[in-house]
């Protein structure tokens, strides 16, 4: 089949007649327009900023850092240990008190894990990083970031331990003292 050369003529004319011209919105009318149609939405409510949010308390220990060296576990536990001893001596042992102590020890476990969880994706996908890089220089900086969060972990796992201990150490505490198990939840 072969088209004549007046029909790809005609086509082609009738074409370029009914084609309109294409016009670009520019950046300003498009601005002007969404100005508009934003006055007229109703209000969407309240706009929260930082000052409505309320501030969460601060751990007690500071995030290892890669340039400070880690505190020891064992030194930070001891002087937690010393405070919570002197203010056991002080404070009466009332519901209140055993309430608090156990929603202490166990939002401190509840950190640890989702601490150790968090540490745990790191290193998942640090290890998927190492394997996908070719470059030299950059899968030992990685193998370094790596081995630092493999650090991190064992750390947290060590201190996840110390708290299902401290739980247990507590519970066996409020068995002896003859603390009803209501008082504990």
């Amino acid at each position: 089949m072969r088209i004549s050369l007046p029909l790809s003529v005609v086509c082609s004319m009738a074409f370029l007649t009914f084609a309109m011209p294409l016009r670009a919105q520019s950046l300003g009318d498009l601005a002007r327009k969404e100005a508009e149609r934003r006055k007229t939405l109703p209000d969407t409510g309240k706009v929260l900023t930082n000052k409505d949010v309320p501030l969460v308390a601060q751990p007690d220990e500071p995030p290892v850092s890669d340039a400070t060296e880690p505190v020891p576990a064992a030194a930070s536990s001891e002087a937690k240990d010393k405070k919570a001893a002197a203010a056991e001596a002080e404070e009466t042992k009332d519901e209140k008190y055993w309430g608090d102590r156990q929603k202490a020890l166990q939002t401190q476990l509840d950190q640890d894990v989702f601490m150790a969880q968090a540490v745990q994706s790191r290193i998942n996908g640090l290890t998927a990083d190492f394997v996908n890089r070719d470059d030299p220089a950059q899968r030992a900086l990685i193998a370094t970031d790596r081995q630092k969060a493999i650090d991190e972990a064992a750390r947290l796992s060590d201190a996840i331990e110390r708290d299902k201990q401290n739980i247990a150490d507590f519970e066996e505490e409020a068995r002896r003292a003859n603390v009803p198990e209501g008082w504990l939840r």
